[in-house]
């Protein structure tokens, strides 16, 4: 759904990733936290675990690590738009706005644009989930024991520690899961939303588009979420492990995680992520597609 002026992709996609990530921020304090907990001192459940975070201070509660991401969530989706419009106009979709969207082109477009994003994701995200996953009281896996944990002062001093413990691998910890969870969801996501928005817009024109892309995007959201969701729970856990280097990579990680807690490790927090999966992805995909109609009909109009 775009024209053929690919600096809009861009702007939009930027516009689109901050109005998303925003809405969704809180909820993922809340799936992280509850995918990276000790099984020594579980959360019994998702209520039990917003209860416990929303005892707890506004910089230290549901918007933790929030500020890092909020500035380049902005200019990481700007990268995969824009990157992803590129791609469908050298499969030749140079009319988005009005044509069938090809369900292999959108795929293969959702899925190569995300590989120069991750590079950018993922240190994004271990920072993120470093911040999101801290807990008051938290439990070392070895012993079973209560140990006092020092929060960090924003994700400067994160991003100091890390590197310290860990150099350049340490702020790069999980891209290869990371490069693995985006691909296929990304690839799910895109081609799923362009095909849902077209047929909805075919089968009941009356409905105004940015409610269909609003539905049409959430729906997208959350079935590329439940995709990759185990994946998901390996990422959050071997990111927050930057402190005691309790995994040493992907099959440790799964293995320890299956050995302590069986396979429903593998879906924890679940509901979370569908109840954040529609909203910011309603949003995101809305408001890049509004946006970039606007840009799009706006440029047509002065070139005239």
């Amino acid at each position: 759904m775009a024209g053929t002026n690919l600096i809009n992709d861009y702007v939009a996609g930027a516009i689109g990733g901050c109005a998303g990530m925003a809405v969704g921020h809180p909820l993922d304090t809340v799936k992280v936290q509850m995918q990276t907990q000790s099984p020594h001192n579980p959360y019994n459940g998702m209520w039990d675990c917003i209860k416990s975070i929303s005892q707890q201070k506004i910089r230290h509660g549901f918007f933790r690590g929030m500020s890092f991401p909020l500035v380049s969530f902005g200019f990481l989706n700007s990268t995969f738009f824009g990157m992803y419009g590129h791609i469908l106009q050298m499969l030749g979709h140079n009319d988005r706005d009005t044509a069938e969207p090809h369900f292999m082109h959108t795929f293969a477009a959702g899925f190569l644009a995300t590989l120069p994003t991750v590079f950018m994701a993922t240190p994004i995200d271990v920072i993120k989930v470093t911040l999101q996953s801290q807990i008051e009281h938290e439990i070392c896996p070895e012993t079973g024991k209560k140990v006092k944990v020092r929060f960090y002062n924003g994700p400067f001093d994160a991003i100091k520690d890390i590197l310290q413990k860990g150099g350049i691998r340490g702020i790069f910890r999980g891209f290869w899961v990371q490069l693995a969870r985006d691909s296929p969801a990304n690839a799910v996501y895109m081609s799923f939303y362009e095909v849902v928005a077209y047929e909805a817009s075919q089968v009941v024109p009356s409905v105004p588009s940015p409610l269909v892309n609003f539905v049409s995007g959430g729906l997208a959201g959350v079935v590329s979420w439940l995709v990759i969701m185990p994946l998901d729970v390996i990422k959050s856990r071997m990111q927050a492990d930057t402190r005691q280097k309790y995994y040493t990579g992907f099959w440790d990680c799964a293995k320890k995680a299956y050995s302590q807690e069986g396979y429903r490790v593998f879906y924890r927090g679940t509901l979370a992520v569908a109840l954040r999966a529609f909203p910011v992805n309603a949003v995101t995909l809305m408001v890049y597609t509004e946006v970039l109609i606007y840009m799009n009909s706006n440029g047509e109009t002065d070139s005239d």
